[in-house]
């Protein structure tokens, strides 16, 4: 026998994605033991996917999950992703196969930044660039207050963006939901300490040692159903600032942003006015994975306008309380 033993024919070896997995089901189980009300932040986007399948195997296949999934909903978002969101998590437009959504029966909260914006508790922005991501932390920090969550599991990971990066797997905000990258807790040999005072939240992040090549190899392993959008199709898209954006009633391209018809696909979902494509002929899982692990730019930084106002965007906006 070589001293490397071949890991297809080795009984002993464990694939790293398990490895990942058990780690990120622990997590979940601890959190949900030492924590009082959870929930489960849901985009449909691959990463969330991804967490909502660790957390029904937490739990067991075909049974309701013991906490509410939450998306909070600009109005901005690609159809495709909302109809996903609404079939994956409660089972509406469709049946699925294998043990369905509708037999699951997750409970789903939408929360709409547009509620606030009517209720006047945010101030939509105006312009050709005008978004509606900042406005998601006032939504989400309500949503969180009014169902009484003290633990919010989120599918960040640390290699998407440098403030990430700081952040440990349970990540502490005060009674305001903000977030001081100063005061956070050792996570000695993966022990975490869920202790918080009243009024206090903690995000939780199952996914932080992963990279996007181990998600999307995980999504081939298990053979996770996504939005069409992450494969390679044919769109409209117009350049601006250097990310290709699809047209819409809430993206118009100007006179010197001409239409075009290309193929692209999409590395991350966001907002039609923020997220950007990719030239893509990758229409499968294997094409993805190839794509991705040559990759030298990460996905937000290649596709998120909103990442690109500034240095600082994403850790300024962690520490009033976003994702």
């Amino acid at each position: 026998m070589t001293a490397v033993a071949d890991a297809h024919t080795d009984p002993f070896h464990v694939d790293e994605l398990r490895i990942l997995e058990a780690e990120a089901v622990h997590i979940i189980r601890e959190v949900v033991a030492e924590l009082e009300r959870p929930v489960l932040l849901f985009s449909a986007g691959k990463d969330s996917i991804v967490l909502l399948r660790l957390a029904e195997k937490a739990f067991g296949d075909g049974q309701k999950l013991p906490f509410p999934v939450l998306h909070v909903d600009t109005g901005h978002n690609f159809p495709e992703v909302i109809e996903f969101r609404d079939r994956r998590t409660t089972g509406a437009g469709s049946a699925a196969s294998g043990p369905s959504a509708a037999e699951r029966g997750h409970q789903l909260i939408v929360a709409k930044v547009q509620d606030a914006i009517d209720d006047g508790r945010v101030v939509e922005e105006g312009g050709p660039n005008a978004s509606r991501n900042r406005l998601q932390t006032r939504t989400l920090l309500d949503a969180l207050d009014a169902g009484g969550f003290d633990a919010a599991f989120g599918g960040a990971r640390r290699d998407e963006e440098r403030a990430r990066a700081k952040e440990r797997v349970l990540s502490f905000r005060d009674e305001f939901g903000q977030w001081d990258p100063r005061a956070q807790r050792p996570e000695p040999w993966s022990l975490y300490n869920g202790r918080i005072r009243r009024g206090e939240q903690v995000r939780v992040f199952p996914l932080s040692n992963w990279t996007e090549v181990d998600i999307w190899r995980y999504i081939q392993l298990e053979d996770l159903e996504l939005p069409s959008i992450y494969f390679a199709h044919e769109r409209e898209v117009f350049e601006r600032d250097g990310i290709l954006l699809t047209p819409s009633e809430f993206t118009s391209p100007g006179p010197d942003e001409p239409v075009n018809r290309e193929w692209i696909r999409y590395r991350t979902v966001g907002d039609l006015t923020i997220t950007g494509a990719v030239r893509s002929r990758a229409t499968d899982l294997t094409g993805i994975i190839e794509e991705v692990s040559a990759a030298t730019v990460s996905e937000r930084g290649a596709t998120r306008a909103d990442d690109r106002t500034s240095a600082a965007a994403m850790e300024d906006r962690k520490r009033e309380g976003y994702f």
